[in-house]
């Protein structure tokens, strides 16, 4: 194989994690016959991040290091891409972790015209409630997938039925510069955008989405409770820019929340016992639905632990969200 491939990771304060992603990746590059650069954006780090990798690196690939100011993780890859000079891109978080084969099994599908990727992610939860939440969350919104994952691919019509995201992402370079200059986001602030599901529909509308369990990847979720509970809350925020568009199948779900989260935060002040009774129910809720899908038990009791604190912090963020998008309007008038 001849292609060139730009390895991309954004990293904000991420040193922890960065060994075993480097270590992950440099054994996938050699399994494969990608002639691979790491390009690593340190996107206002305080933790010496920059540092941490090039000594994980240990020259086994070539590196650039990109430095910026924290303007969150979208600028950070378009930093990237503008530093790239691989035929292929492959976006990588430093959370994450590619598997070994997981190049070389997607390399001979790039010649044979399969050009874009999305990876089949194994949350690692770590025996946590938490980290649990975060792998169900998942393989219970995209179930028609995960309960017999295969190599498939989805175009825009599919989009919302199959799970996709960034952190592990292969697309030729020229096509993700492309959609990444089409990127909008309904907010001010670029570090607030949902930076991945329109990207990825954008493409989507373009074409093929190939997913595949043998393109995979691991992910390390964020399982201590503060971490969890900002984790929450940014997603929030990311979800009205992502999913507050008329082509997005939850589109629904965000256009009921407002009023319905109005009127039952206007009923709790009046009665302080509906908070406790509301969360006791979303978690009974949650493991009742587990059940249902023939979870374990240990999976029902998690999704009863970290569902109400998720649905809290979440919806915060969507309110959060909606102020800073009407902020933005109002800027604009």
């Amino acid at each position: 194989m001849s292609e060139s491939l730009s390895v991309v990771v954004p990293v904000h304060n991420e040193a922890p994690h960065l060994r075993e992603t480097i270590d992950a990746l440099v054994e996938a590059v050699g399994q494969s016959g990608f002639v691979t650069e790491l390009v690593l954006v340190d996107d206002g780090s305080t933790d010496a991040s920059a540092e941490v990798a090039r000594k994980a690196l240990a020259g086994r690939l070539p590196l650039t290091v990109v430095a910026q100011p924290n303007r969150g993780r979208f600028e950070a890859r378009r930093a990237g891409l503008e530093a790239a000079r691989g035929d292929y891109v492959l976006l990588l978080d430093s959370r994450v972790r590619i598997d070994r084969t997981a190049l070389a099994f997607v390399g001979p599908r790039l010649e044979a015209g399969e050009q874009v990727w999305t990876s089949h992610v194994h949350v690692v939860d770590g025996g946590s409630p938490f980290g649990i939440f975060w792998r169900l969350l998942a393989e219970l919104a995209w179930s028609e997938y995960f309960d017999d994952p295969t190599t498939t691919s989805f175009g825009a019509a599919e989009f919302d039925r199959f799970p996709k995201g960034t952190t592990c992402f292969l697309a030729p370079r020229a096509l993700l510069a492309a959609a990444t200059d089409a990127f909008r986001t309904a907010y001010a602030n670029a570090r607030a955008a949902n930076d991945d599901t329109p990207l990825l529909r954008w493409i989507a509308e373009r074409t093929p989405i190939h997913v595949s369990p043998w393109y995979s990847s691991a992910y390390t979720p964020r399982t201590d409770v503060r971490p969890f509970v900002r984790h929450a809350y940014h997603r929030g925020i990311v979800f009205l820019d992502g999913h507050g568009r008329p082509n997005s199948r939850f589109f629904p779900v965000v256009a009921g929340f407002y009023p319905l989260s109005a009127v039952w935060a206007l009923r709790a002040m009046r009665h302080a016992s509906l908070v406790p009774t509301t969360l006791v129910g979303v978690g009974a809720a949650a493991a009742a639905f587990a059940v249902w899908r023939r979870r374990t038990l240990r999976e029902a009791a998690s999704l009863a632990i970290a569902t109400p604190v998720y649905a809290l912090a979440h919806g915060a963020g969507m309110w959060r969200g909606l102020a800073m998008l009407l902020a933005g309007r109002l800027r604009g008038l």
